[in-house]
C-alpha cells in the first residue's frame, strides 16, 4: 500500500511521462540487480541519488527520485556506454536499495588505487602537444611543495590512486584536476559526483601525478606492530615492470626472465608466480617488489601480528577467501594486508565489507598465511569439527544411534528374547534363514555389477590424445589435500610423486595437513625442499582426532577449484590430474565427483600384500565401475577422490566423527542427486605387510561402513525417498553387506565345522528342508562365486602372477572377520577413534 511520500513520488512520475517503480523486495525476488547496480560506482550512485536496476545488452534501466536532476543521464552513459531508462523511486526506497546492493555508507577506502582508463602516455612533450592541441592547461608539476593539501583532499587517496589524478584547486564551483587523459567521461563524472563541483582537467604527466599524491598522502605509511608504532617504507617506483624491477635489483637475471616470459606465454600464468614456481625468487622478495611496483608499503613478515580488535572488523570467510588480513585499526583506517593487491576480486569484496577506511599494505602469501593461522585458529577448529553437525546432524555419526534408532534395537531385542523363549528352534530358523537370502542377494548383486563391467567400459574415457590437447592457460587450480600423523619415513617419497604429477606447478596448491603435536614429521616437512606451491597446514588438536577432521581444517584453506586427497603413502599417476579435469568436463550433468582406482605397490611383498591386491582389483576395478554404470551410490575409497571445491562445501565437507569417510561421502553425494564417475587412472598405495597393522586398518574400514549405514537409516523412509527404491536396496546390499557377511562368517563357519564333526542334531533342528538348500547353494555357489570375482578382478588388473593367491582368498576372509568383530566392539566403545595405519613398513624404492 502507497503511503503519501510514495504517492507524491508518483505524481511526480505522471508529471514527467515516466512509470513509476517500487524498489523494496515483497515476496519475490529483490527487483534491483546487483550486478547492474554495480555497473557505476557507488559513491557516484549515492553522490547523484540514483540506483541502475536492470541491464540489458543496449540500454540499462536508472531509478531516480528526482527526474530533473543534471549529470544522471550522461555520468550512466559514459560509465556504461549504453542508453539510458529512466525510472522514478522514492528516495527513501532509493536509498534502501543502496545499502542492500552496496553495503551501508563509508568513507572512501584506499582498496581501489589502480587507474581506470586505459595506460596513458607518459612522454611529456605528447602530453604539452595535446594540451594546446584542444586549449587545455599543461602543467609538469615541479614544484610538488605548491600543492594546495585542502583541494587534493577533497578527492581523497584512494580514489586519486584510482582515477590517476591529483586535484590541484578550488574555484567556485569549478575544480582544476591534473590528469593525463582529460578525455576520459568516466574520471571526470566521478570527480564532479565526489567533489560536487565542475572539473576543470589540467594535463600533467602519469608520473607526477603519482609523485604529486605520494607527497600529498605521505610515502611512509605508519603502521602498528606489536604494540609499536613501526615505520614501514614504501618506495615509489613509476612505469616500471616486475621483470624489470627484479632484474634491476639483481634479484633474477635476464635469462630467468626470458624463460619465465616464455613460460607465461604458454601457460597464462602470473609471471610472479612462475618465477617462484621455478625457485628464481623468493616470496618475500617477490612481495617487496610487488609492493614497490605499487607504491604500497610492505610488511616485514616477522614484524607484524594482527589485532584481535583488527579481525573482528572483517569476516573471516572474506579473509580466507581472498588472503586477506586484518593487520590493525589505526587513525580510523583499519590496515589490510594482501599477497596481490592487484585481485580486483579482493578489493571488491574488501571495499564491499570494510567499516572503515581501508589502507593496503604488501606481504607475502605465506606470511599471511601464518596471521590467518595464528588469528582464526580456534575459528577453524571449529568450522572442521562441527560444521556437519550444526548444518546436518541427521547426518553426522557423532552420536552412534539417534532415539528413534535405540528404540527399535530395543524392540528388536525384545521380541528376539521373546521368540527364542517360545520357540527357540524356529526363532533361530527364521534367522537363518534370513541370512541365507542376504548372502544370496548380495552374491548376486555382485555378479550383476560384475557383469556391467566386464565386456563393456564403464569408466569415463579420457584419450591421450585430448590430455595432449589441453591448453594450459586454461587448466583450472587443483588443490590437493595429504593428511599426515607420524609419516616422516614416507614423507620424501611421497614429495617426489606429487612432483612427478603433470600439472602446472603454478596451478597446484599442496596441502600438507600436519597435526600440531606430531613434532616429528612437522620436522621432516621443514627440512624438505618445498616448492612454492606447498603449504604446512598445522591442524590443531581436538577430539575428534581423524583423517575427515584434519581434511575439513585444510579444505577451509584451498585456494583450488578442485580437491582431491592423497595419502602419506601414495603414488598416483602423473597424468591422473588432468584426465580428472577432463573427465569433470565431458561428464554428464549431476557428476560430482570422480574416483580413481587403487592399488598396491609392493603387491609381491609377502602373503598378506597379494591377497590384498587381489581384493583391491576386484573392488576397484570390477565392483565399483559396476556401481558407477549402475548410477548407484559408491563407497569412496579412501584417497584419490576429486570434487569441486564448492559442491564439497555445499556438502558439508567430510564427516570429522566417521572413520570411513569416504564411504559416507559417497552417499551423502546420491542422496542429493548427485553422481560420481570413475577413471582409467591408478593411485599405487603400500599394501599393509604386517598381520596387526592390517587387522588395526580393517577394523577401522569396518567400523567406518556400520556408522555409515546406522547414520544413513536414521530415518529409512526418507532415505529411500531420496535414493529411489533400486538405489536403496544397493545401499543396503553393498554398506551393511559388506559388515554383516564379514560378521556372519565365523558364526556359519562354526555351525559347519560342529555339524561336519559332530553331526549335533540341534543344527540339522535350525536347517530343515529349503534352510538347508538354501544353505548348501550358498556355500558351494556363493563361495565360488566370490572367490572367480577375486580371480576376475586380478586378471583383469594384469596380476595373472596372483591368480594363485587368489583361489586361497576365503583364507584371507577369515582374516577379514577377525577385524570385522573388532570394529563392532570398538563402535561400542569408542565409536569415533582413529587407529592409525603405520606405513614405510617396506623401503619406497622410487
Amino acid at each position: 500500500m502507497l503511503d503519501d511520500d510514495d504517492r507524491r513520488y508518483v505524481a511526480a512520475a505522471a508529471a514527467a511521462g515516466l512509470p513509476y517503480r517500487s524498489l523494496d523486495p515483497v515476496a519475490g525476488p529483490d527487483p534491483v540487480e546487483r550486478d547492474a547496480a554495480w555497473m557505476v560506482p557507488r559513491e557516484l550512485a549515492r553522490s547523484l541519488g540514483f540506483i541502475v536496476i536492470s541491464a540489458g545488452p543496449e540500454a540499462v534501466t536508472v531509478a531516480v527520485a528526482d527526474p530533473e536532476r543534471e549529470g544522471v543521464v550522461e555520468a550512466v552513459r559514459g560509465f556504461t556506454g549504453r542508453d539510458v531508462s529512466l525510472v522514478v523511486a522514492s528516495r527513501r526506497q532509493i536509498v534502501r536499495a543502496q545499502d542492500r546492493v552496496f553495503g551501508s555508507p563509508v568513507e572512501l577506502s584506499t582498496t581501489r588505487f589502480l587507474p581506470l582508463g586505459a595506460p596513458a602516455s607518459a612522454d611529456p612533450e605528447f602530453l604539452r602537444r595535446l594540451a594546446d592541441t584542444v586549449g587545455v592547461e599543461f602543467t609538469e608539476l615541479a614544484d610538488l611543495e605548491a600543492l594546495e593539501l585542502e583541494a587534493a583532499r577533497t578527492l581523497g587517496e584512494r580514489m586519486s590512486r584510482r582515477l590517476g589524478v591529483i586535484a590541484l584547486g578550488i574555484a567556485g564551483d569549478t575544480i582544476r584536476v591534473a590528469t593525463a587523459q582529460p578525455f576520459d567521461a568516466r574520471v571526470l563524472s566521478t570527480i564532479e559526483a565526489i567533489a560536487g563541483r565542475t572539473p576543470v582537467p589540467v594535463v600533467a604527466p602519469p608520473d607526477r601525478i603519482a609523485a604529486a599524491i605520494d607527497a600529498v598522502f605521505g610515502q611512509r605509511a605508519r603502521v602498528q606492530a606489536t604494540g609499536v608504532l613501526a615505520d614501514i617504507p614504501r618506495t615509489p617506483v613509476h612505469g616500471a615492470r616486475l621483470g624489470e624491477l627484479l632484474v634491476a635489483a639483481g634479484v633474477v637475471d635476464e635469462p630467468s626472465i626470458r624463460e619465465a616470459l616464455a613460460r607465461q606465454r604458454r601457460t597464462g600464468d602470473r609471471l610472479g608466480h612462475i618465477l617462484l614456481s621455478l625457485g628464481y625468487v623468493r616470496p618475500e622478495v617477490l612481495a617487496e617488489t610487488l609492493a614497490g611496483q605499487l607504491r604500497l608499503p610492505y610488511i616485514e613478515p616477522r614484524r607484524v601480528r594482527p589485532s584481535a580488535e583488527a579481525a573482528r572488523l572483517l569476516p573471516e570467510s572474506l579473509c580466507r577467501r581472498h588472503r586477506l588480513l586484518p593487520l590493525e585499526r589505526h587513525d580510523g583506517q583499519i590496515v589490510v594486508a594482501m599477497a596481490d593487491p592487484t585481485d580486483p576480486e579482493a578489493a571488491d569484496a574488501l571495499e564491499a565489507a570494510s567499516p572503515l577506511p581501508v589502507r593496503v599494505v604488501v606481504a607475502s602469501d605465506a606470511m599471511i598465511a601464518a596471521g590467518l593461522e595464528r588469528t582464526f585458529a580456534a575459528h577453524y577448529t571449529e568450522l572442521s569439527t562441527t560444521e556437519l553437525v550444526r548444518r546436518r546432524p541427521e547426518e553426522s555419526a557423532h552420536r552412534v544411534l539417534s532415539g528413534g534408532q535405540k528404540i527399535v534395537l530395543a524392540c528388536i531385542g525384545v521380541a528376539l528374547v521373546a521368540g527364542l523363549l517360545l520357540s527357540a528352534r524356529v526363532t533361530v530358523t527364521v534367522l537363518v534363514l534370513l541370512s541365507v537370502l542376504f548372502y544370496t542377494a548380495v552374491s548376486l548383486y555382485k555378479f550383476w555389477l560384475i557383469y556391467r563391467t566386464i565386456g563393456h567400459e564403464p569408466e569415463l574415457p579420457v584419450s591421450d590424445t585430448e590430455i595432449a590437447l589441453l591448453d594450459g592457460r586454461l587448466l583450472p587450480r587443483y588443490t590437493i589435500l595429504v593428511p599426515l600423523l607420524r609419516e616422516a619415513v614416507v614423507l620424501p617419497g611421497l614429495v617426489r610423486s606429487l612432483d612427478g604429477l603433470d600439472y602446472p606447478k603454478t596451478r597446484l596448491d599442496v596441502k600438507l595437513l600436519l597435526e600440531a603435536d606430531d613434532a616429528e614429521t612437522i620436522r621432516a616437512a621443514r627440512r624438505l625442499r618445498l616448492g612454492p606451491h606447498y603449504d604446512l597446514v598445522i591442524v590443531p588438536p581436538s577430539e575428534p582426532r581423524t583423517k575427515p577432521k584434519a581434511c575439513n581444517y585444510g579444505l577451509l584453506h584451498a585456494k583450488g577449484e578442485y580437491v582431491v586427497i592423497f595419502d602419506a603413502e601414495d603414488r598416483p599417476e602423473p597424468d591422473q590430474l588432468k584426465k580428472a579435469v577432463i573427465a569433470f568436463r565431458k561428464a554428464p550433468a549431476g557428476v560430482a565427483c570422480v574416483q580413481a582406482k587403487l592399488n598396491y605397490w609392493n603387491r609381491e611383498q609377502n602373503l598378506l600384500t597379494r591377497w590384498f591386491t587381489t581384493e583391491y582389483s576386484q573392488w576397484f576395478d570390477l565392483f565399483l565401475p559396476g556401481l558407477s554404470a549402475s548410477g548407484a551410490p559408491i563407497p569412496l575409497g579412501g584417497t584419490s577422490n576429486h570434487f569441486p571445491v564448492e559442491t564439497l562445501l555445499e556438502l558439508g565437507a567430510w564427516d570429522p566423527f566417521n572413520v570411513t569417510e569416504d564411504a559416507d561421502v559417497g552417499i551423502r553425494l546420491s542422496r542429493r542427486g548427485l553422481r560420481t564417475a570413475m577413471i582409467d587412472s591408478t593411485t599405487y598405495e603400500e599394501a599393509n605387510s604386517r598381520l596387526l597393522n592390517w587387522i588395526r586398518q580393517r577394523s577401522r574400514w569396518v567400523k567406518g561402513y556400520m556408522q555409515t549405514w546406522l547414520v544413513h537409516m536414521r530415518h529409512p523412509l526418507v532415505l529411500r525417498r531420496e535414493l529411489g527404491t533400486v538405489n536403496f536396496l544397493s545401499f543396503h546390499l553393498v554398506i551393511a553387506g559388506t559388515f554383516l557377511t564379514m560378521l556372519m562368517n565365523p558364526i556359519f563357519w562354526g555351525m559347519t565345522t560342529v555339524w561336519a564333526l559332530t553331526e549335533a542334531g540341534f543344527i540339522r533342528e535350525i536347517f530343515p528342508g529349503i534352510v538347508y538348500f538354501a544353505g548348501s547353494f550358498n556355500l558351494l555357489i556363493g563361495n565360488f562365486a566370490f572367490t572367480f570375482l577375486t580371480v576376475a578382478g586380478t586378471m583383469r588388473r594384469g596380476y595373472s602372477e596372483l591368480v594363485k593367491y587368489a583361489l586361497f582368498s576365503p583364507l584371507y576372509w577369515a582374516l577379514m572377520s577377525v577385524g570385522a568383530w573388532k570394529g563392532f566392539f570398538q563402535l561400542i566403545t569408542r565409536p569415533s577413534y582413529w587407529e592409525k595405519t603405520v606405513h614405510g613398513l617396506v623401503a619406497d624404492e622410487t
